[in-house]
């Protein structure tokens, strides 16, 4: 119980400064970690401290690499590695799964409703039908580098993983 308490009162306080101001501070995640690992110590002994750490371990793995390819913030990864810390390795497997889902929809959500978006429409039919008969046709990049604020997506999947009680429906 204390420790879906910590999971919601972190994922809330990240998702509002991800959303203010696309950054999910340190402040907040290494406390949340500092306590995820002396709850599952003291709740659960050994065990559970070395379930809490294995799954920080996956956290950080899954979206380490993404990372490293300048495609996800710092604190988008240590994110998912606490949710992985208080909840365990399949818990955030399962997070994982969710938090994809929501980001694709989060991500089409800002090509739609971004300005100029029937333009960017009309450039991908033109791309894909250039692709049909051998020509090379570049697709109209402008207003696609800005950032999405993913720990709406972490936040989102870690809930539907709570929720379906780490149940994939996909």
């Amino acid at each position: 119980m204390i420790l879906d308490i910590l999971l919601f009162s972190m994922l809330v306080i990240c998702v509002v400064t991800d959303l203010r101001t696309r950054k999910i501070f340190n402040k907040i995640i290494f406390p949340s970690l500092i306590l995820a690992l002396l709850f599952n110590a003291f709740l659960l002994g050994w065990p559970g401290l070395i379930s809490s750490l294995l799954g920080f371990l996956t956290g950080l793995a899954i979206l380490l690499i993404p990372y490293l390819l300048g495609g996800m913030g710092a604190g988008d990864v240590k994110l998912l590695a606490v949710v992985g810390a208080i909840k365990g390795t399949s818990f955030v497997l399962v997070t994982t799964v969710y938090m994809a889902v929501a980001g694709g929809i989060i991500a089409i959500g800002f090509l739609l409703f971004r300005k100029g978006v029937f333009k960017r429409l009309k450039s991908i039919f033109y791309s894909l039908c250039g692709i049909r008969y051998g020509l090379k046709i570049p697709v109209a990049s402008d207003g696609l580098h800005t950032t999405i604020p993913y720990g709406v997506a972490i936040a989102g999947g870690a809930v539907m993983a709570f929720v379906l009680n780490g149940v994939i429906l996909l």
